[in-house]
C-alpha cells in the first residue's frame, strides 16, 4: 500500500465527504437532472446507487469473513428530496456505525481480494472514502458548483486506486509495460504491467523510464483513473497506447 490514513481518519472522512455530497444534492435544480459525469443517470440515481452501496457494505462488514456478500436490499427509496437526503444519511450512518463496531482489522468479502489492498475493514473504509469523494463530485457537477477536492484526500485517492483497482495477479494480456503517474503535489506512483500481474508501488528516483506517464494534479488523476477526465486533460508522454489498453482490459473476466 503506498498510503496508509489512520482508520479513524477514513471513518471521518467518510462523514465529512457524504455531508459535501448531501450539500450538492440539496443545492442542484432537481433529482431529475443529468449527471454528466455518469451518462444515462439522474441525480435520483446517483444517491440510490450511493446510499446502497453504504447500506450493502455495512452488511458486508457486520458479516465479517465470507466467501461471498450478503445481497444487495432491494428496498424501496423515497423520491422526494428531503426524504432521500434522511435515507442517505441513515445509509451513511449504518456504515460508519459497522465500522466503529468492527474496528481496522476485522476480515469481510471484499472484491479485490487478490489484489493489493487488504480484505478487512480498514481496505473497505478506505474504498468508500474515494467512492463518495468521486460521487461528490458527479453531484456537484450535476449541480453546476464543482468545488476542489482536499488536495490530501486526492493524493490517497490515486494511491488507493491503484492499490484496489489496479493491483491483480491476472497476467497482463500486452507486451509489458511500466506507467508513471506525477501528482504536482509531489507524489508519484509506478504501475507495472507484465506476467505476473498489474502491481502499483511508489515510483523512486532509481526507477527506469516508463513506457507511459501522466501529470497532472492529485484530483486530476484521480478523475482520469475513475473515468471522469480523459488523457487529453492531462500532460501525458510515451505510449498512450498503453493506457488505453489498461482502460480495457478487464482481468477477471
Amino acid at each position: 500500500m503506498t498510503e496508509s490514513l489512520e482508520y479513524s481518519a477514513l471513518l471521518q472522512l467518510i462523514d465529512e465527504r457524504s455531508a459535501a455530497f448531501r450539500s450538492a444534492v440539496a443545492a442542484a435544480p432537481s433529482l431529475d437532472a443529468p449527471v454528466p459525469s455518469c451518462p444515462e443517470w439522474t441525480l435520483f440515481d446517483l444517491v440510490q446507487h450511493l446510499g446502497t452501496g453504504q447500506r450493502w457494505w455495512a452488511a458486508i462488514v457486520a458479516a465479517g469473513p465470507a466467501e461471498a456478500p450478503p445481497a444487495k436490499n432491494a428496498a424501496e427509496v423515497p423520491r422526494e428530496l428531503e426524504a432521500l437526503l434522511a435515507w442517505y444519511a441513515e445509509s451513511n450512518e449504518l456504515l460508519l456505525s459497522a465500522l466503529r463496531e468492527a474496528g481496522p482489522e476485522r476480515e469481510c468479502w471484499t472484491w479485490w481480494s487478490a489484489g493489493v489492498s487488504p480484505a478487512n475493514t480498514w481496505g473497505v473504509a478506505r474504498r468508500r472514502v474515494h467512492e463518495v469523494l468521486v460521487h461528490t463530485y458527479d453531484a456537484q457537477l450535476a449541480a453546476g458548483a464543482v468545488q476542489p477536492m482536499p488536495a490530501d484526500v486526492a493524493i490517497d485517492g490515486v494511491a488507493e486506486f491503484l492499490d484496489t483497482c489496479n493491483s491483480t495477479p491476472v497476467p497482463w494480456p500486452h507486451e509489458a509495460a511500466t506507467i508513471h503517474y506525477h501528482a504536482t503535489e509531489g507524489r508519484s506512483w509506478l504501475l507495472t504491467l507484465d506476467g505476473t500481474g498489474a502491481w502499483p508501488a511508489p515510483l523512486t528516483d532509481d526507477a527506469a523510464p516508463a513506457s507511459a506517464s501522466a501529470t497532472g494534479t492529485a484530483e486530476q488523476l484521480l478523475l482520469f483513473v475513475w473515468g471522469r477526465l480523459t488523457l487529453s486533460d492531462l500532460k501525458t508522454d510515451g505510449d498512450q497506447q498503453v493506457f488505453e489498453q489498461l482502460i480495457a482490459w478487464e482481468p477477471e473476466e
